[in-house]
């Protein structure tokens, strides 16, 4: 069993032209009892010049590339460097990658959206053309900050060699951990070469980030994470309360939670209830009976015959064939979960496979799999699990029959005996606690992060609320009116009063019941 197969299933798993002419962005008011929201450094844009100058550093046009396509965002990108090791500051350095999309006001407020991608181990600047539109009403006033956390996209990134086409997973106990080590020390041999993986956790990331403000003419930031980028919000607002406005969580991880610890459990309580709307809905009844017991028996009858499966790359559209046996039918069933509308088609490939026809089930996966391809063979995902959470993994063997199995603890542990440790301070699983005013979404069938982590966060954030999208899976603020409410939030600072009502409208995609959709 590889390492690459081994992270892609413990993904805990997402533009504008430069402004012509002389532009000085500055406050409304340059008084020094000016709000938090107006302090910070002006853009400053010199006539007849397409770049800008925001603090010290000097931004230049660039384009932010978007994976199977050849659109692009336009952005304006700055070089900045940083120790490796924060604590040998004479020793290495790094290369982050950073990036700021330009609002469409002329005179933009001071204070900067920062995206706060997920994983661990996407990239800011890779993640944003695909959620553009979720940030879109913040740009109307704000400026976005990304910066690629480092191990990730253009910021040193710790890559291992990696087959894209191999997407199977192991979930069992017949795990060749021989084999693990053999592959995380081949990896570790090749990224040592010019890192320290020790270096790249989520407590040096904090530092980068603060790095960057200061250079930036330290604005207050408004903190959006998502996932795995909840993680660092609410690290960074724990060390650097003043430096943050408000916060956005998406798709929360409390600090409590040890990451890779309910996987299994998760994952089958968001199978089991959005199941249930197909069996609420009699034309899906009819069609598939009990979705949630034939999601067992397939995987039962996969665990004793593997067959092998012709399908059509949609990319490519050339033929392939790959073996499907229970370890690759659990990471399929994971990568479905994670979105409203892949997971309305999970009945239908279930029956069909059921019945013999395997083909949409890995056709579908070959799409999500690609598309969470910069996460496979990266040792970043690693330098963060074992420094800030493998130690505190225990096996549970009451997963053992679930569908993602129990492998987890097991394999972090395997190859975190061999990968170099960072450290984390004290306090870094202390539960938050802030008077900062904070917005969390959940989607309530969210494989991955339920909405019952958003609700055991906000019991430590007097000006926290949270929100919960009905139907909706992993990673919702693209979704309906949500980025309404989040620029809403932003303004106004005021989580409690925020008028939400328009969440009523949300809820399920409904259960396709053949290949033309959902029964009318």
């Amino acid at each position: 069993m590889d390492k690459r197969n081994l992270l892609k299933i413990a993904i805990v798993a997402v533009a504008l032209a430069a402004l012509a002419g002389k532009r000085w962005l500055l406050p409304h008011d340059d008084h020094p009892d000016a709000p938090a929201s107006m302090q910070g450094a002006a853009i400053v844009q010199k006539s007849g010049e397409r770049g800008f100058t925001l603090g010290t550093l000097a931004f230049a046009p660039c384009e932010l590339g978007q994976r199977n396509s050849a659109a692009t965002t336009a952005a304006f990108c700055a070089p900045f460097q940083v120790p490796e090791n924060w604590d040998k500051p004479d020793g290495r350095k790094i290369d982050l990658k950073l990036a700021l999309v330009r609002s469409a006001a002329a005179l933009a407020e001071r204070d900067l959206i920062v995206l706060l991608a997920g994983g661990p181990g996407q990239a800011a600047t890779e993640v944003y053309p695909s959620v553009a539109a979720g940030f879109a009403p913040l740009l109307e006033h704000r400026n976005v900050l990304l910066l690629d956390q480092r191990g990730t996209g253009g910021s040193h990134p710790l890559r291992c060699k990696d087959d894209p086409d191999d997407f199977t997973a192991a979930t069992g106990g017949d795990i060749d951990f021989a084999k693990v080590r053999k592959q995380i020390q081949t990896c570790l041999d090749e990224i040592s070469r010019t890192a320290d993986p020790a270096q790249y956790t989520t407590s040096a990331a904090l530092r980068d980030l603060e790095a960057v403000r200061q250079a930036l003419g330290a604005p207050q930031l408004d903190l959006v994470g998502v996932s795995y980028g909840t993680r660092v919000a609410q690290q960074y607002l724990r060390r650097y309360p003043d430096a943050v406005r408000s916060v956005v969580l998406d798709s929360a991880v409390p600090n409590e939670l040890v990451l890779g610890s309910e996987f299994a459990i998760d994952l089958d309580a968001a199978l089991k209830a959005g199941f249930a709307e197909c069996t609420r809905t009699p034309a899906c009844a009819n069609a598939f009976g009990d979705p949630y017991a034939s999601l067992y028996r397939l995987r039962d009858a996969l665990a004793t015959k593997a067959p092998t499966v012709a399908f059509r790359n949609s990319r490519s559209n050339v033929e392939e064939s790959k073996p499907l046996d229970a370890y690759t039918f659990a990471s399929v069933v994971r990568m479905f979960a994670y979105s409203s509308e892949t997971s309305a088609l999970l009945p239908l490939a279930i029956d069909h496979a059921l019945n013999g026809d395997y083909a949409p089930l890995l056709e579908q996966a070959n799409l999500l799999t690609d598309e969470l391809s910069d996460l496979s063979g990266n040792g970043m995902q690693l330098s963060v699990i074992c420094a800030e959470d493998a130690n505190l993994l225990t096996d549970r063997p009451e997963d053992a029959q679930l569908i993602l199995g129990d492998a987890f603890a097991k394999v972090w542990r395997a190859q975190c005996a061999i990968w170099p440790h960072g450290s984390r301070p004290a306090d870094f699983h202390a539960p938050i606690k802030n008077d900062k005013p904070v917005l969390l979404l959940s989607g309530e069938f969210d494989p991955v992060t339920p909405p019952r982590y958003a609700e055991q966060i906000v019991k430590g954030l007097p000006n926290g609320r949270v929100l919960v999208a009905k139907g909706q899976g992993h990673s919702v603020i693209g979704r309906g009116c949500l980025p309404k409410l989040v620029k809403r939030f932003v303004e106004k600072l005021d989580p409690k009063n925020l008028d939400a009502g328009c969440i009523a409208n949300f809820g399920p995609t409904p259960a396709f019941t053949s290949f033309n959709g959902a029964a009318p």
